[in-house]
């Protein structure tokens, strides 16, 4: 086990007053906690109750405008009951309190693993670690992964399993909702994404001496379709808006969904991947579930016809989200959007 990078959650000692010098940010590149604004209802939160009835095209309405200008909505009444959002956090906090050899069965550092735990981002090429461990999982075709997931604690794949399931209802609703608000088809986004894929990564957040001085993740568009979040009820995310960071605080029973970049592609830039970053705090732990809804790899992404005309051209080219995930990777955490490299 020599050669792992040591996770966070054995690394920090309760009481300590700093933190290891290579999770210090530089000097410019630092959270700026004073200057950060706090959500006053300026994220958009929409009521999906009606979705699927006479309201259903004010709904359509209020999801196509949070994508357009916001790139960040929040939903209600989601169709997920609480106990399988409960059991999901719950499983997760067990897990990063198993015995450290428990949990180093799973780790590694190997990014096309489908089941793997690690620390930071990409431990390999990155000069300043983050701080946070995460557990990754391919949750799509559940039967194709499951078997790899911990088996520890007991109850992991079936409150994982039962909670992933369901928030993949939840994104095929939302998919067919974003489609008709960009006046395509229901199921054009459905049917460009190939066989589908989904992901989930159990991040967690330990109390950190000196937040001021690090990040859990710096900012970064996510280089999926669509993200679904759930997390605790400790703040961390904020968001890019008008040049500000913005602090969205936790509602209870409630999802974040984030567009991103592969939704930005095919809405023609029409939908905006926003920035976002973890912050992490020193007295609270934090645990947040986002799950990545993503193409196939060798699906072809490009803009959507439809949405491409002379008043209107093409902003991106065309490629396979496998090529645009391994640039991402490679690329790590960066302030400038990985979009950039395919824009016509």
């Amino acid at each position: 086990m020599t050669s792992i990078k040591q996770l966070l959650v054995d690394l920090v000692s309760p009481g300590a007053k700093h933190i290891p010098s290579n999770y210090i940010r530089p000097l410019s590149d630092r959270p700026n906690l004073s200057d950060v604004q706090i959500s006053d209802g300026s994220i958009p939160l929409i009521d999906l109750e009606g979705i699927n009835g006479p309201n259903r095209s004010l709904v359509i309405q209020q999801i196509g405008e949070a994508c357009q200008c916001d790139g960040f909505f929040q939903v209600k009444n989601h169709g997920l009951p609480e106990h399988a959002v409960h059991k999901m956090l719950e499983t997760a906090t067990e897990f990063f309190r198993l015995p450290e050899s428990e949990r180093l069965k799973n780790y590694s550092d190997d990014p096309t693993k489908t089941t793997r735990l690690s620390t930071s981002f990409n431990v390999k090429t990155e000069k300043v670690s983050n701080w946070r461990d995460f557990l990754r999982l391919h949750c799509y075709p559940l039967q194709d992964y499951i078997k790899e997931w911990p088996s520890n604690p007991p109850s992991f794949r079936n409150n994982v399993a039962e909670y992933c399931t369901r928030v993949r209802v939840l994104v095929l609703t939302l998919l067919e909702a974003i489609s008709e608000s960009l006046g395509l088809e229901r199921d054009y986004i459905d049917k460009s994404l190939s066989k589908h894929g989904q992901h989930m990564a159990i991040n967690y957040y330990p109390p950190c001496p000196q937040p001021q001085l690090t990040y859990g993740l710096p900012g970064h568009t996510d280089p999926n379709l669509i993200t679904i979040l759930l997390q605790d009820q400790v703040p961390g995310l904020q968001v890019l808006r008008n040049g500000k960071w913005v602090a969205v605080n936790p509602i209870p029973n409630t999802f974040i969904v984030n567009i991103g970049d592969q939704m930005q592609v095919i809405s023609n830039g029409r939908y905006k991947s926003i920035l976002h970053r973890a912050v992490v705090n020193c007295e609270k732990e934090r645990i947040s579930i986002p799950t990545f809804y993503c193409p196939s790899p060798d699906a072809l992404i490009g803009p959507a016809e439809e949405l491409v005309d002379a008043h209107h051209p093409a902003v991106y080219k065309h490629f396979t989200y496998a090529e645009y995930y391994e640039k991402f990777w490679n690329r790590g955490l960066t302030k400038e959007c990985c979009l950039d490299l395919f824009k016509t």
